[in-house]
């Protein structure tokens, strides 16, 4: 890379928890940072599932980077001990932060591709000396190009939710039957979304802690309204593991949500249907029916909740030399770190540059995209994550290899709560954020996943 590159920017993509953190470190490192987030604000995604509760408190969900910057402001810090919401994390922290950013935040741009400039993924030439080139679309429909020493990508997975079907492609009619689908876990003090559950069947297709937050609020609304119930649809059969670790779960807050959505059951607020790997979607009247790869169809329901997990949206980034994982679509050294098969989000251990590089030099997934399509990610190991790149990007290959993050023995990881008052939350104890986001949502995005 020669001198007139390395004066350019490092580009972050997003201005959520992950990218809005990268640009702090980045700062602070003497580097120019330029946010560009397609939302009209920061942390758009986050504001989203504003109205779900974080199982993670204040003091594990702001960077320390991110802190100095707003020091200096007056920037009140939020009680440590408290647990945000989605809406309070997004306003109270990220929306301030991404201010004293100024105007290395740009909103209303979606980056639409990411290339090497004059090099396509197959020219060799003089690769690595050549800028990125990156294309944006403006809100106002504009497009430009800006060039860049480095990309940081924050996007995460939260506009790409995973559909219906059981083999990951979104089922017959699904897309004819979108009018009566949600991707989101419902946020029923909206008077309009509540009369839209309020005396219906709704059936809830997933097993992570999303669909555990959407069976106990439908169980909440159940209790007032008696028409209200819900099928929750399981491609697997219930067992010890189903709702958790419950009161032995090592993260309570995730246990007490395991234990809610069991009590939904019990109490007879929902039915479980299990070994149902959904492949079509048929209407009847109005109505819809599920119909399994097996043939089994399930009685009529009027709203289908889908919370199968996120994915990550790969197609602006396919110029450039990735090296993934070939199931979950994480970079390949740290997909064996995050293997849902072997690995919770308390067991997950911190990494930054080493496990996050790709063939591509100077390109780096960050935060929930950087899981793929792993369920589980860690609020404070993305933190980590861009404080190690932003070391590397300085040239301080000590403080990149590093590790400056322990993790309680709970782990830290993003999510959806359950948690109306935090009072509720502390009284639970537990310090993981089920995202948005499978986020886990992940911090940054519910479970479904999926995070943050």
């Amino acid at each position: 890379m020669n001198a007139s590159t390395e004066a350019l920017p490092v580009v972050v993509i997003g201005a959520g928890p992950a990218g809005l953190a990268a640009a702090a470190h980045l700062t602070e490192r003497g580097i120019e940072p330029l946010v560009l987030e397609a939302g009209p604000a920061a942390g758009s995604a986050v504001r989203d599932w504003g109205h779900v509760r974080l199982f993670s408190t204040w003091s594990e969900v702001v960077d320390p980077a991110a802190e100095k910057l707003l020091a200096p402001t007056g920037w009140i810090v939020p009680d440590g001990a408290t647990y945000p919401s989605g809406a309070d994390w997004s306003e109270q922290y990220l929306q301030p932060l991404a201010d004293v950013l100024g105007d290395k935040v740009r909103y209303g741009a979606t980056v639409t591709g990411v290339s090497r400039l004059g090099r396509d993924r197959i020219v060799d030439a003089d690769r690595e000396q050549q800028p990125f080139t990156i294309s944006i679309r403006n809100a106002d429909g504009t497009e430009e190009r800006i060039t860049a020493r480095a990309v940081i990508d924050a996007s995460g997975t939260w506009s790409t939710p995973s559909p219906i079907g059981g083999d990951g492609l979104p089922a017959l009619g699904e897309k004819a039957a979108a009018d009566r689908i949600s991707y989101r876990i419902p946020d029923l003090k909206d008077p309009a979304v509540r009369s839209r559950y309020a005396g219906k069947r709704t059936a809830v297709i997933g097993s992570g802690a999303s669909a555990f937050t959407a069976l106990a609020y439908l169980a909440d609304l159940a209790k007032d309204d008696e028409g209200t119930h819900a099928v929750w649809v399981l491609r697997r059969g219930i067992s010890g593991s189903t709702f958790g670790g419950g009161t032995a779960d090592q993260l309570p807050a995730r246990g007490a949500l395991g234990l809610a959505a069991k009590a939904a059951v019990d109490d007879g607020y929902a039915d479980a249907v299990t070994g149902f790997r959904t492949s079509a979607i048929e209407k009847t009247a109005d109505q819809l029916v599920l119909v399994s790869e097996d043939g089994r169809h399930l009685d009529p329901v009027d709203e289908v909740i889908v919370l199968t997990g996120l994915r990550p949206d790969l197609s602006f980034l396919n110029e450039l030399r990735l090296g993934l994982d070939e199931r979950l679509q994480a970079p390949v050294e740290l997909a064996p770190l995050i293997d849902p098969n072997q690995h919770s989000c308390g067991t997950v251990y911190p990494h930054g540059v080493n496990e996050l590089s790709h063939p591509e030099k100077d390109v780096y997934l960050v935060g929930m995209k950087s899981y793929g399509r792993a369920p589980t990610f860690l609020a404070m190991t993305g933190y980590e994550q861009v404080r190690s790149i932003a070391a590397a990007l300085a040239g301080d290959q000590e403080a990149a290899g590093r590790v400056e993050l322990t993790l309680p023995e709970t782990g830290v990881c993003g999510g959806a709560g359950l948690f109306d008052q935090p009072q509720a939350a502390e009284e639970t104890g537990g310090g993981c954020c089920a995202a948005p986001a499978t986020l886990t949502i992940g911090v940054g995005a519910p479970v479904q996943s999926g995070g943050c």
